[in-house]
């Protein structure tokens, strides 16, 4: 009976590499936590800012509400993102629930810009509208399968600790 083949490393070798690989895990998500973090506030205090303007001008039109909640939802989209790295730096794991949720944020704010955008949309042509239309269609069924898949992973009595 042949010997097995000794390991290349042995398992005190192999603890301290897992440990220094961890610790360049939790490293990188710290900076990539802060980075998002500094986005979000960077997007939030331009989103405040845009609305004060046109608030105090008196100015608060169709286009300048659309791109208002084209920001916010960029924010949320940010934060959502940022949700999923402490979830990734805390548990070690990356869970596939957050990013479902990130998908589905980035589809309804597209399907809310698009329909937002539809009085402006009347002067551009039949071809820009079909297009549209056509995006809102596979929107939508990527919207159903998105929350589909939500509902799928989350198994009844299972706390999540979102939101």
């Amino acid at each position: 009976m042949p010997k097995p083949a000794q390991p290349l490393v042995d398992d005190r070798t192999r603890t301290v590499i897992t440990r220094v690989f961890r610790l360049l895990e939790d490293i990188i998500f710290i900076g990539l936590g802060a980075l998002l973090a500094g986005t979000a506030m960077y997007l939030l205090a331009n989103a405040s800012l845009n609305f004060s303007g046109h608030l105090i001008a008196l100015n608060l039109t169709g286009p300048a509400v659309i791109t208002l909640i084209e920001e916010l939802l960029l924010v949320l989209l940010v934060v959502e993102i940022l949700y999923t790295v402490q979830v990734s730096f805390r548990e070690h794991t990356l869970a596939p629930e957050p990013f479902l949720l990130i998908g589905l944020i980035a589809a309804v704010r597209r399907v809310l810009v698009i329909t937002a955008e539809q009085a402006e949309l009347k002067n551009k042509g039949e071809d820009v509208f079909r297009y549209l239309m056509i995006e809102l269609g596979v929107l939508t069924v990527l919207i159903v399968a998105l929350v589909a898949s939500v509902m799928m992973l989350r198994r009844p009595g299972k706390e999540t600790g979102h939101g």
